[in-house]
């Protein structure tokens, strides 16, 4: 039990990554009811950006307060260019076509990006060394965070509080619930809906981009490879916080990364139950709670906010 506050540390830090990530595929399903599978990738190629920035472009021996800005404007820049091709070229010939169509597409599409980073992006075939903060580690109490850990606690919810604001407050934002609830409608009110799809979709991979790095900054290496499984998970906790709802998505996260943190620390004590509390476990702990959820309140925590356009 002395450990307990350390462990919900972990599990909120892993479960804003989570969430930083789920925002991008519940926005997109929330306007175009797209299951956006290759979202785990441009988290990715996000993550490979920054580094190119690192490694290419700022001088060797720059200092990662001046260095971290940039290489987060290039995460952004590699995520939503990534995001936005996506959208144009793989996804929106295929809008209003069978649902099937555009998920395998989006398969297809995750599968080519992995291997066009293990292809083109030197050594990628194994983990890249991530740069780290300087600084640290910090100790608050029994709790000990590293300086990337206090990143991810920053970005998370000023992330969070940036979109509420932007969804609620600004006129896009406006649009882009108005296309959500009815894309033709809101056509005939002077809505662009193409806009509103294509700004979802860069929105979704600016908060990828950031935990993109998130991650890079929190572990210390990145792999062509590390989208696929977060991604899922990523997915996961939209459905948990109730699949449309942006709050929800950051919720879900949270909720997951705290279970899964939990049940691979202590259900390992448990006696006779030690196998189940090993870190392979981890992922199959976090598609246990969501299917317990889809059971019991199978619109999520925060509720669905996605309509009914059969």
């Amino acid at each position: 039990m002395n450990e307990l506050p350390q462990q919900l540390v972990n599990g909120l830090l892993l479960g804003s990554m989570y969430g930083l990530i789920a925002i991008g595929y519940t926005m997109v399903y929330g306007i175009v009811q797209l299951i956006n599978f290759a979202h785990g990738e441009i988290f990715m190629t996000g993550a490979f950006g920054a580094l190119t920035v690192y490694i290419y472009i700022l001088p060797d021996g720059t200092s990662m307060l001046i260095a971290l800005p940039l290489m987060i404007l290039g995460a952004v820049i590699v995520s939503v260019t990534v995001a936005i091709g996506a959208e144009r070229f793989a996804y929106r010939p295929l809008r209003g076509g069978p649902r099937l169509a555009p998920l395998i597409t989006a398969i297809g599409l995750s599968l080519a990006l992995q291997q066009a980073v293990w292809a083109w992006y030197p050594d990628a075939k194994s983990a890249r060394t991530f740069p780290q903060i300087e600084g640290g580690p910090f100790h608050i109490g029994s709790i000990t965070l590293q300086t990337g850990s206090i990143f991810l606690l920053i970005a998370a919810p000023v992330s969070m509080a940036f979109l509420g604001y932007f969804v609620m407050k600004t006129r896009t934002g406006r649009g882009m619930q108005a296309t959500a609830q009815d894309p033709d409608t809101a056509k005939l009110m002077g809505v662009n809906t193409d806009r509103i799809i294509v700004i979802a979709f860069a929105l979704g991979a600016v908060f990828a981009a950031i935990g993109g790095v998130a991650y890079g900054l929190e572990y210390g290496h990145v792999d062509f490879k590390m989208g696929f499984i977060l991604g899922l998970k990523a997915f996961t906790a939209a459905v948990l916080g109730g699949i449309g709802n942006i709050y929800g998505a950051m919720i879900g996260g949270v909720v997951l990364g705290i279970a899964e943190t939990l049940a691979t620390a202590y259900i390992g004590d448990i006696p006779g139950l030690g196998q189940f509390g090993s870190q392979s476990w981890a992922d199959v702990w976090a598609f246990i709670l969501l299917i317990l959820v889809l059971l019991f309140r199978p619109q999520g925590l925060l509720g669905e906010r996605v309509a009914d356009r059969a």
